[in-house]
């Protein structure tokens, strides 16, 4: 690989970022995450999602064993391709599941989708490559926009090694437009921002109301070397989307620790007097940073897709970010 550099690359300016607009749709839910997703109710998110001005559309092969992809590539069809960036992600390959038996089902790792197939992390150039041509498939496309290495959290060397100049290799060829990594972790993603020429990195939970840990690393570094960040996970998996925490809430896929749910409900408190809500404040505080261009949000449903676009549009006074402790960047 070449020797990293701490300056902006030469070529960054020649390479525009992607046109992602400030909310992108995750495409988890329809893999079925944390339950089965009904064909009247999948089949309306994209339409929605698009209604409302959304032009970012973000899946995995891991999510639901590729059941995501070929929904979204299926909800995608029939819509002009130059009007939309598609992303997907590379590192786990979806293979025939030898050990399935009637009934198994995904649900130990979040989807409730039947278990005939599994998967098998790969972060090899020929893994890569598999995964592209694979996804590539299940979308029913042509053309990927965007590749992101997906949570190599216990594989750093061979992302490094392998899996990265792989995707430089796919950009130079043209056959991509961009790619980056994704993670649920901010120190990993700012050695990838440092010591390789990607040009995103999704950063899931770490810029939120609740968690700010990557504005002490990925942040600084990001703008430094000029490399878009995509902020997910703005709601902490749930208990920043609801105007107080519900009983069943979860923080990062997980029962939330009851000092963090107090504070939530500080939030709220703090927020009502200005007609503003916790998932108003959760869905545009990143975009608050400059190293931040976009907000990717799921949605269950159409009606929640919806609601979710409008999050952006909320006018949020500067008294009440000054007032959270969060005044002009």
């Amino acid at each position: 690989m070449p020797t990293p550099s701490s300056a902006p690359r030469a070529d960054r300016d020649s390479r525009l970022p992607l046109p992602l607009g400030p909310i992108g749709y995750g495409a988890a839910a329809l893999g079925n995450l944390y339950g089965a997703r009904p064909d009247d109710v999948w089949r309306g998110i994209v339409p929605a999602a698009w209604d409302a001005g959304i032009r970012y559309f973000d899946t995995a092969p891991h999510y639901g064993l590729g059941l995501s992809e070929r929904r979204l590539g299926e909800s995608l069809r029939g819509l002009p391709r130059d009007h939309y960036v598609l992303s997907t992600k590379v590192g786990r390959l979806i293979e025939p599941n030898p050990d399935y038996r009637p009934g198994d089902t995904d649900v130990a790792n979040l989807f409730n989708v039947p278990a005939t197939e599994r998967r098998r992390v790969d972060y090899s150039r020929d893994g890569v490559l598999r995964s592209v041509e694979d996804s590539l498939a299940r979308l029913g496309v042509d053309s990927i926009d965007l590749l992101l290495v997906h949570d190599p959290d216990e594989h750093e060397r061979e992302a490094l090694d392998a899996a990265f100049p792989a995707l430089d290799e796919l950009r130079s060829q043209g056959v991509i437009r961009a790619y980056g990594a994704g993670m649920n972790q901010s120190a990993m993603l700012t050695r990838f921002v440092r010591e390789t020429d990607l040009d995103v990195v999704m950063c899931a939970g770490r810029y939120t109301l609740l968690d700010r840990s990557a504005a002490g690393d990925l942040l600084p570094a990001a703008q430094e070397r000029g490399v878009q960040v995509v902020v997910a996970a703005v709601f902490n998996s749930g208990l920043l989307a609801t105007e107080r925490p519900l009983a069943h809430a979860r923080f990062d896929y997980g029962e939330p620790p009851a000092h963090l749910v107090a504070r939530t409900n500080r939030i709220a408190d703090i927020a009502a007097p200005y007609g503003v809500t916790v998932p108003q404040l959760a869905a545009q505080f990143p975009l608050r940073h400059p190293a931040v261009s976009t907000v990717v949000l799921g949605a269950d449903t159409p009606d929640q897709v919806s609601a979710n676009a409008r999050l952006r549009d909320a006018p949020i006074p500067e008294e009440l970010w000054a007032e959270l402790g969060e005044g002009p960047v």
